[in-house]
């Protein structure tokens, strides 16, 4: 038997909390489900207590600092998270953990943007996550279909050897992109967004939250990939200096002297600028690669901790 965790994030969602405790408990009547209030004004506790769910309570404002008391907190084998909103369908759980239990996948990802899903958007929330998903998938190389969905399955060894940052809705994007350089298998399966409930308001702000997943998918393509990152710049740096550079020695060629001494040095100054900056990528792929060995070992050492007892050998 696998112990299963319902994880449900919440702030002022007391018009529909209720329900998806209910839906989930139906779904999974073993399952502990857990709802943690973020400083709701609202009696999202209340609803969530009445409708038979274990209550937490976080005082850090963000959904991010939320994910990591719940990863903390609670201990189960197979951790599901969903949304307070109502808008994920309980009735897909059973797909959503069965590779969870079957040893198939480390994630399993709701997919809103599944070609076999049929998700309600609005329409600058659509251009938001194809926007992001580009950027990933073309940083990244994968194939991802929704990076920032909040239904989610996740296995015991993700969960308690993922360092989360995150402390708002980035925490999806931090998710993913950790599971993908530390090698651990994701898997996604679509799922049909609903629209929210019309009392229940979006608590997702798109022009602050937008630069807060864009600045953390680039602050990770930094610190995972940075002969890439740094690169990329030092080779865009280097292009911008030859621009000046060759009508200086195209002069300096016809007529033996340099009389643009303004565009040599500018010229000079960004060549310069784009080696040292890809010497600096150079230093910090080395060093990320030492840290990338030190935690594949870690790895290992929680795989075996937190391998279930029957899938170990005899005299482990």
């Amino acid at each position: 038997m696998n112990k299963i965790a319902i994880l449900i994030p919440c702030y002022n969602e007391e018009k529909t909390i209720a329900s998806v405790v209910q839906d989930f408990r139906s779904q999974l009547p073993d399952a502990d489900i857990y709802v943690f209030d973020n400083n709701s004004k609202d009696n999202t506790a209340k609803e969530a207590e009445r409708a038979g769910a274990i209550i937490k309570k976080e005082k850090r404002q963000g959904k991010g600092n939320v994910v990591r008391s719940m990863f903390r907190q609670v201990d189960a084998d197979v951790y599901v998270i969903v949304d307070g909103d109502g808008t994920y369908p309980a009735d897909r759980v059973h797909e959503l953990i069965k590779p969870i239990i079957n040893d198939d996948a480390d994630m399993v990802t709701g997919s809103r943007l599944h070609t076999e899903s049929d998700s309600r958007f609005k329409l600058v929330n659509r251009i938001g996550n194809k926007l992001f998903l580009f950027i990933l998938n073309s940083i990244f190389k994968v194939g991802i279909t929704d990076l920032l969905s909040g239904y989610r399955a996740l296995s015991r060894g993700v969960v308690k050897s993922i360092p989360v940052l995150s402390s708002g809705f980035e925490i999806e994007t931090e998710l993913t992109v950790k599971c993908l350089e530390r090698g651990y298998r994701i898997t996604e399966i679509p799922v049909n967004l609903s629209p929210r409930h019309e009392k229940s308001e979006s608590k997702i702000k798109i022009f602050r939250d937008g630069i807060l997943i864009f600045n953390t998918i680039f602050a990770l393509f930094r610190d995972y990939k940075p002969m890439r990152a740094f690169g990329s710049i030092g080779l865009f740096l280097i292009i911008c200096g030859f621009i000046p550079g060759i009508v200086v020695i195209k002069e300096f060629v016809s007529t033996g002297y340099i009389e643009r001494i303004p565009s040599a040095i500018l010229a000079v100054g960004l060549v310069l600028s784009g080696l040292l900056v890809a010497f600096v990528g150079l230093i910090l792929h080395t060093i990320a690669r030492r840290f990338q060995g030190i935690e594949h070992q870690l790895q290992n050492l929680t795989d075996t901790i937190y391998k279930k007892p029957e899938s170990r050998t005899p005299g482990e």
